[in-house]
């Protein structure tokens, strides 16, 4: 549909000396993907990654204080729409920003665009935006246009994924296209249902440069599949109330890879195993991947090689035992394999989170097991 014919009153704007119509993203032909629990209010807030009962319920389990903040992040939310159009603009506000001294704000705060041409598989990274630094209240406008003199866009009518932010929220969120623009809906996914991730702040997103480059954004995109991207930073630790949340969701594949956050081998023991059968008990043919922690041996954060080890011997023992059990729809990644075996003290900014080179060393390990998976 061209915009003039959504409403005749849009009001056009000028951006950058180009004529610019903004559309809010919560309406067709637009599709809001990765926040399954879209009921949820937060603090006002439209876009939640957990609904109020589920987040009431994992805070006390196992000390996840963080929960309340972190479920406004908008890790793995993405907007998807197709569209004929000379330029694109975003115009948003966010809230719950992330100015952290080791993530860069265009990760942790800002929002990228992919691309796909008629015909094509693969989805072309086409430009990003982030905030400058945030105000006293927190509060970010951003207003960003992306021209077709970057030479990115196409005459004819492409796919359009826009990645929202991984550590920031948005409390209003519009894109703006040409007067004459043409937007109709995504082309669906070809695997119909969610992936489905829970686990850490490597989980969530960091410490990638943009949203596209998380390892389960890149995932996301080979497969052709929406993200549900539940990653606490901090605050993923398993147990029931999480598994009870889980089991409200119908998934193509579901990948654990919350043992960074369990706060000791012990509690690693207690929670990795009955989490697994809790959910295999509901959903005994979903493929479940489970994957233990990067490691990076000689640095200072991932240098207690037979503590990682003994953890990653704990995540393996619950697939070994599934195995043994006769359920042939679960996997198990080796995080001492992730960063590959070359030059790892590259792959992280800190020692354990990874950079984009991290992420994509992670993502290239874990695709040829997810492509089985989904099988």
């Amino acid at each position: 549909m061209r915009i003039s014919d959504i409403d005749k009153n849009f009001t056009v704007q000028s951006l950058n000396g180009l004529d610019v119509v903004f559309q809010a993203v919560n309406q067709p032909p637009f599709v809001l993907e990765g926040l399954p629990f879209k009921d949820t209010v937060c603090d006002g807030a439209p876009y939640c990654r957990v609904s109020d009962e589920d987040m009431a319920a994992i805070v006390p389990e196992h000390e996840c204080p963080g929960i309340p903040s972190l479920r406004r992040c908008l890790a793995g939310a993405a907007i998807r729409f197709r569209a004929k159009t000379p330029y694109l603009a975003i115009r948003a506000t966010t809230r719950e920003s992330y100015d952290g001294n080791h993530m860069p704000r265009s990760g942790a705060d800002g929002f990228d665009v992919y691309r796909k041409r008629p015909g094509e598989d693969n989805w072309t990274f086409c430009s990003g935006c982030q905030p400058n630094p945030p105000d006293a209240n927190m509060v970010i406008a951003i207003e960003q246009m992306f021209p077709a003199t970057w030479g990115y866009w196409c005459n004819d009518e492409c796919d359009y994924l826009i990645n929202l932010p991984l550590y920031g929220g948005v409390s209003r969120l519009e894109i703006g296209f040409s007067p004459d623009a043409v937007i109709m809906p995504p082309t669906p996914h070809k695997i119909a249902k969610p992936v489905c991730f829970y686990g850490s702040s490597i989980t969530q997103g960091g410490c990638a440069s943009r949203p596209g480059n998380n390892y389960c954004s890149h995932l996301c995109r080979a497969v052709d599949a929406e993200q549900i991207n539940l990653g606490f930073s901090g605050n993923a630790r398993g147990g029931k109330a999480v598994a009870t949340m889980l089991n409200k969701l119908d998934l193509s594949c579901l990948v654990l890879d919350y043992d960074h956050n369990a706060p000791s081998l012990e509690h690693l023991q207690n929670t990795h195993e009955e989490l697994f059968k809790l959910i295999r008990a509901a959903h005994p043919d979903l493929p479940i991947i489970l994957v233990s922690k990067p490691d990076v041996p000689h640095t200072h954060n991932g240098g207690d090689y037979n503590n990682n080890a003994a953890r990653r011997d704990v995540i393996k023992s619950t697939y070994e035992h599934a195995v043994a059990a006769g359920d042939k729809k679960v996997w198990f990644v080796d995080g001492f394999t992730l960063f590959g075996t070359e030059d790892t003290d590259a792959c992280t900014v800190d020692g354990c989170h990874p950079n984009d080179l991290g992420f994509y060393r992670m993502y290239r390990t874990i695709l040829p097991v997810l492509q089985e998976a989904l099988k």
